[in-house]
């Protein structure tokens, strides 16, 4: 570092001179590896470090080898003022990962990327609390302001890219030398400390940006196809229509449903109700809104679903708009948008002006807005999807009508970042959430049972992922999905019928008892819909469809 007085002023300034790019490049690469990767280090040390010698040295290899990566990877960006400019851009996005790992123990990938940017500004501002500015400053607006005031003398392009060379070789021989003296903890890493790989900033961020990116070229390619060529009515129409409220729900997990076994009194309005199937080995295709949605709509399963394939084949909407049916969506959440892209009637809940509504987020109430006179105007088959907001966090309390302090379940948390709760009041404010939904399905229920004259109707719903709730010291969704714990994987799939549904489908409900005991997830939902609905396209498959046993066994 170098201090330089100005001639008239009596001014100071400094300026941190490196005598070549690799001498850059190692210091930018140990700042990532020491300061950003708090969290890695944490899992890491759990994972390897059991009081042992031979542990301690594994760890610090490890920590050499990651600086020696990083910066090996630097290396490879030609010129003095590129290299500069791309280690600038860096810390900003590493500033970012670092406080989601660290604050929600969450990483930034692919899923995570595309969640982040369905979030509305409501959610943003929970999500992205005070504390943020100072991860944003101190580890992202500091560091850059270092890189600007870095001066790197100019080489030799022969003797510049043969010290290039040197770091990237020193990388590989440091590999090569763990690998052989470390084989165990290597493989141990690679292969089962998969979640450590995600943690890893800002390589996890970049890799996920990457993935990003290439996804969306693919999808761009693609054009929907025609969903009329795929899809027709089964059966000619009845006496009176069909119709099924589909309800997504949004961040409900199992284990804090009362229909599932939990101990606490959180589906006391579902309890009450008859014909009511609670299907409870259920498995989310994904844990974020924004691939979840799309994947349970679309028929591809959970092993071959992609984003741009799904824009390649038509959804559930789709198929039933294309064979007749009514389809109506009304949403009370950002996320999964492009689901409804080709729904002729969206409804969309008024956030800006709806005095309901606090700092941009309403309670799901509001999707019951003129939905009476929405049926009343109804003629025929018709599907009303109702895009929730659910269980979302961190914010759960913003997320009912109830006052404070007159909660179901209380303390609550009422703050936006998780850990500036107790553990009990966190699973009070979540658990409100869950018996705020309750009442909402409640009266979708008896919203249906009013229609019994004119419709056979039913209800289907499915929550698009769970949510960690300080589990392992995990907060949140978007895990990536060889990492996601099984409280954002395990989700509440119901089913209610009216009578007149059940002799409508020739379903015995026996069986409906015995099949809701079996294991289901997202893929079953396109075909249940499409069965539901007596619409049969050319993706339908009998086997995915949880009626159709049932409907087999009512004949």
């Amino acid at each position: 570092m170098k201090d330089a007085a100005h001639p008239g002023g009596g001014k100071w300034e400094w300026q941190l001179h490196f005598g070549s790019p690799a001498s850059f490049c190692l210091l930018i690469g140990a700042m990532f590896v020491g300061l950003f990767n708090h969290r890695f280090w944490l899992e890491a040390g759990a994972a390897f470090w059991h009081g042992q010698v031979l542990e301690l040295a594994y760890l610090f290899f490890l920590m050499l080898l990651l600086v020696l990566g990083h910066a090996g990877a630097l290396a490879l960006v030609p010129g003095r003022k590129a290299l500069m400019a791309v280690s600038a851009l860096l810390f900003p996005l590493a500033s970012m990962a670092a406080y989601c790992a660290d604050t929600f123990g969450v990483a930034i990938d692919r899923e995570m990327l595309r969640n982040i940017g369905g979030t509305d500004q409501a959610e943003a501002l929970a999500l992205f609390g005070p504390r943020l500015a100072g991860y944003v400053i101190g580890l992202g607006a500091l560091p850059v302001l270092l890189v600007a005031r870095s001066r790197i003398a100019p080489l030799p392009r022969r003797r510049e890219w043969r010290d290039r060379a040197a770091v990237i070789g020193s990388a590989l021989l440091l590999a090569a030398f763990m690998l052989a003296a470390f084989g165990q903890q290597v493989r141990e890493l690679a292969y089962r400390q998969q979640a450590l790989h995600y943690l890893l900033v800002p390589a996890a961020a970049l890799q996920g940006m990457a993935d990003l990116i290439r996804d969306d070229r693919l999808a761009a390619d693609e054009a929907p196809a025609d969903a009329r060529a795929w899809s027709a009515k089964q059966e000619p129409p009845s006496a009176r229509p069909l119709l099924v409220f589909f309800v997504i729900g949004e961040t409900a997990r199992h284990a804090n449903f009362q229909l599932g076994g939990y101990s606490r009194p959180t589906n006391p309005e579902l309890q009450a109700l008859g014909n009511v199937y609670y299907f409870g080995k259920t498995e989310a295709c994904a844990t974020s809104t924004a691939v979840s949605v799309p994947c349970m709509l679309s028929p591809l399963d959970r092993a071959n679903f992609s984003m741009a394939r799904a824009r390649q084949v038509p959804n559930a909407l789709d198929a039933l708009q294309g064979a007749g049916v009514d389809v109506r969506w009304r949403s009370n959440n950002s996320g999964g948008r492009d689901s409804s892209a080709r729904v002729a009637d969206v409804h969309l809940a008024d956030a800006e002006h709806d005095p309901r509504c606090q700092r941009g987020a309403c309670p799901d109430e509001v999707l019951l807005d003129g939905l009476e006179q929405t049926l009343a105007g109804l003629a025929g088959d018709a599907v009303i999807v109702f895009h929730t907001m659910g269980s979302h966090g961190p914010a759960y309390h913003a997320r009912t009508t109830y006052p404070p302090g007159q909660e179901p379940f209380r303390p609550a948390c009422r703050q936006s970042q998780p850990r500036d709760c107790t553990r009990e009041e966190l699973l009070n404010a979540y658990d409100n959430t869950i018996h705020y939904t309750d009442h909402f399905l409640g009266t979708l229920v008896r919203t249906l049972q009013r229609q019994a004259a004119r419709f056979d109707t039913a209800l289907v719903y499915v929550s698009d992922h769970g949510e960690s709730l300080g589990e392992r010291g995990i907060y949140l969704h978007s895990a990536p999905a060889a990492i996601a714990p099984e409280e954002q994987r395990h989700i509440p799939l119901l089913l209610w019928t009216s009578p007149g549904f059940l002799r409508r489908q020739a379903l015995a409900p026996g069986c409906l008892d015995a099949v809701r005991q079996k294991p289901a997830s997202h893929d079953n939902i396109y075909h249940t819909l499409l069965g539901a609905m007596q619409v049969r396209s050319g993706w339908y498959r009998d086997d995915l469809d949880l009626l159709s046993v049932c409907r087999s066994a009512g004949n």
